[in-house]
């Protein structure tokens, strides 16, 4: 296998390996004594049986290897035994063909579909008869067959054993065991095989590389089918357009879009041309991730290639300019879908429109949108409805969610656990959360099951209220309920424990968030770097800080502002000041809190120059907004002159006096009786024509 994979060896039992396998090619080996061992009778039926095949085959003058067999025989009415001496007789005697064939009729019989010996019997016959395709074939039926009885992987281990009778595995046996394991769904045991299999001298194929690929994004393991794509593409194996599409489609679901985008250019240079169906992937992929603007340079590419964007594609690029906010773009898009002749929008498209002015909250908008979807004989899914129940619910509208709720119970949709987390996540934000449980017991009563969504909600509100034993008990409850909590339910208690300072309990759930193998996100890791800049450990906040990448996160300015106060309040001006450029060279933007704080610790020292350097970089907006709330903040503290050298910097920039800052700066001096002060800003602003300041001793 490729450098990058440790190859993972098949650990079979070996006592129980051996001894099955060695009991079947024992009984083989003594073909002739287990058959002088039956009964007279029953070796008078196993020669009835014989002679039956034979006729068969002479009366039909046929020696095709895969036509089936009609024998006047009840298969039931044999024994294990004797289908085991008539399998290896007739491959003695009649060749391989005669006794595959009379496999293949025998096993249609429930009583030796499973029966393992008789498998191993053909097989080891037909290696016998140096036939490898035809026990390869009985091998793949095994296979199969035990694989109906979750048995796989005892047959799949004794396929492999069969190399030491004589079978050497090849490409296409590989491709065949490792396709039967991953549509049973266990991928990584089909990797231990693959890894096995070229162990013993097998060459890989396309085929082989493209189950691995298919069988992990199925399961939607991306990371590793980017592995096994990767390891594909090197190779010189070519992608074939299904495989492309699917990986595209689900790159671009689990959110790894960079990554999609990567490999939809790529193998458009090896010469694999984009379909419509790939480039509307694509561009779905780019909508949901924000790069809306891309999206359309994306469609602008595929238009140039010939491809007519479908119902689908304009579906993405509304729901894409709907997510933006941009809904009159998008409905202007939707408006030019009406008009088309080959395309009418369907319910996606309606309900994409209709979730974008729920977003902005024009809910007659979307009303009206419902009305006209009716109209044209289009008939709303529970999508559609959870979507305008979901807005309502947002607008504080509540008794209209619980009309649309009933209309779609009379028209013959169900609500669904979707729609009862938008009522109960509606409630809880307006905090009625005893509402919220009531309409949660209704739909139990219905026969709703709560889902990860709605405990999470309902955690998330109890946090917010510091009710952290209710969030636990509720935590624990999905736990029970069988549902596995996602990073969203972990990063809920992760943050209120952070909150409370409580580290030992942030970082245990920190700990099974990676033993579970969920992906820590920028807020899981801020919440931590928060929690230890509070106590003041700043070593381990840099630690978390530095282990963001690890698991594709970057830190924003959130993450940044945590540790800069954790600095500051460790008088470590320059390290902080250091995390600022640093930050603003990566393009955040601090946020007024960073800033103002930074600021004021300079102010503090005396350090007026610094605590101007730090504010220089920013924009003309944030800059005035910052200073004026740190001119305010000094003269809470009665620092005048300093107030008033940040005064006077901030009329340079803007002539227009905020009137709050006049009137905080004007108090401060003539509580301070910095009557001087006063003077100088009146004589400034009267000459600028500005205000006139009568000074009052």
């Amino acid at each position: 296998m490729f450098s990058s994979v440790i190859r993972r060896r098949i650990r079979a039992s070996p006592h129980t390996l051996a001894f099955a396998f060695i009991s079947c090619t024992r009984s083989l080996t003594n073909t002739s004594s287990s058959s002088s061992s039956l009964s007279s009778c029953a070796q008078s039926t196993v020669k009835q049986v014989c002679s039956l095949v034979y006729d068969y085959f002479e009366d039909h003058h046929t020696h095709r290897r895969f036509s089936p067999l009609y024998l006047d025989v009840d298969p039931n009415s044999l024994t294990h035994d004797q289908v085991v001496t008539i399998v290896a007789s007739l491959a003695s005697d009649g060749g391989s063909v005669v006794a595959h064939r009379f496999f293949n009729w025998v096993i249609t019989s429930n009583k030796f579909r499973h029966f393992t010996r008789l498998y191993i019997a053909c097989a080891t016959s037909l290696i016998g008869n140096r036939n490898f395709e035809l026990a390869s074939d009985v091998l793949q039926c095994m296979v199969k067959s035990f694989a109906e009885i979750g048995r796989v992987k005892g047959a799949v281990e004794m396929v492999i054993e069969m190399h030491n009778q004589g079978l050497v595995p090849s490409t296409k046996m590989l491709n065949w065991v490792i396709m039967i394991v991953i549509e049973m769904g266990l991928v990584e045991y089909a990797e231990n095989v693959f890894d096995e299999m070229c162990a013993r001298g097998v060459q890989p194929n396309c085929v082989s590389y493209k189950a691995m690929v298919v069988g992990y994004c199925r399961m939607g393991n991306v990371l590793e089918a980017d592995r096994w794509l990767r390891a594909m593409i090197e190779r010189g194996f070519v992608v074939d357009s299904r495989t492309f599409t699917l990986v595209v489609r689900e790159f671009c679901d689990k959110g790894f879009v960079t990554r999609a985008l990567w490999y939809f250019r790529s193998l458009s240079e090896m010469g694999l041309r984009p379909n419509l169906i790939n480039f509307t992937c694509m561009i779905d992929g780019l909508c949901k991730r924000g790069s809306v603007k891309q999206a359309f340079e994306m469609l602008e590419e595929m238009v140039g290639q010939g491809w007519k964007p479908n119902v689908y594609t304009h579906t993405a690029l509304i729901n894409g300019l709907c997510k933006k906010g941009w809904t009159e773009k998008a409905f202007r898009l939707f408006l030019k879908l009406v008009r088309s002749e080959n395309h009418k929008p369907n319910v996606l498209t309606y309900t994409a429109m209709i979730s974008g002015y729920c977003r902005d909250g024009k809910i007659n908008r979307a009303e009206m949108l419902l009305r006209r979807m009716k109209e044209q004989g289009l008939a709303p899914n529970t999508n559609t409805y959870t979507t305008l129940v979901d807005g309502h619910c947002k607008a504080g509208n509540f008794e209209r969610a619980y009309e649309l709720m009933n209309v779609m119970n009379e028209e013959g949709f169900s609500s669904n656990v979707c729609t009862y987390n938008a009522v109960i996540d509606g409630l809880c934000k307006k905090g009625r959360v005893q509402d919220a449980y009531n309409v949660l017991k209704s739909g139990f009563r219905n026969g709703l099951e709560a889902d990860k969504f709605t405990y999470t909600i309902l955690m998330s509100e109890h946090c917010k209220q510091g009710e952290i034993k209710q969030a636990l008990v509720l935590f624990n409850k999905m736990l029970k309920s069988g549902i596995q909590p996602d990073i969203h339910s972990y990063t809920t208690l992760i943050a209120v424990f952070c909150r409370e300072k409580r580290m030992k309990e942030s970082e245990m759930f920190f700990e099974e968030v990676l033993r579970f193998g969920l992906v820590p996100t920028n807020q899981t890791y801020t919440s931590m770097i928060c929690g230890y800049s509070k106590v003041g450990d700043l070593s381990l906040a840099f630690k978390f800080f530095h282990r963001m990448s690890n698991h594709g996160c970057a830190p924003d300015s959130i993450t940044y502002g945590a540790l800069i106060s954790g600095l500051y309040k460790q008088s470590k001006l320059d390290e902080a000041r250091g995390l600022y450029d640093a930050m603003i060279e990566k393009g955040l933007t601090p946020c007024e809190v960073t800033r103002v704080t930074l600021a004021h610790e300079y102010c503090k020292i005396e350090d007026s120059c610094s605590a101007m350097l730090v504010l220089e970089r920013l924009e003309k907006k944030p800059w005035i907004r910052t200073v004026n709330t740190l001119v305010r903040k000094l003269c809470s503290e009665k620092k005048v002159g300093m107030a008033a050298l940040f005064f006077h910097k901030l009329l340079d920039m803007d002539p227009h006096a905020n009137r709050v800052t006049l009137a905080a700066f004007m108090t401060a001096c003539y509580e301070s009786s910095n009557y001087a002060l006063v003077s100088d800003l009146s004589s400034r602003l009267y000459k600028e024509n500005h205000l006139a300041i009568k000074v009052t001793k």
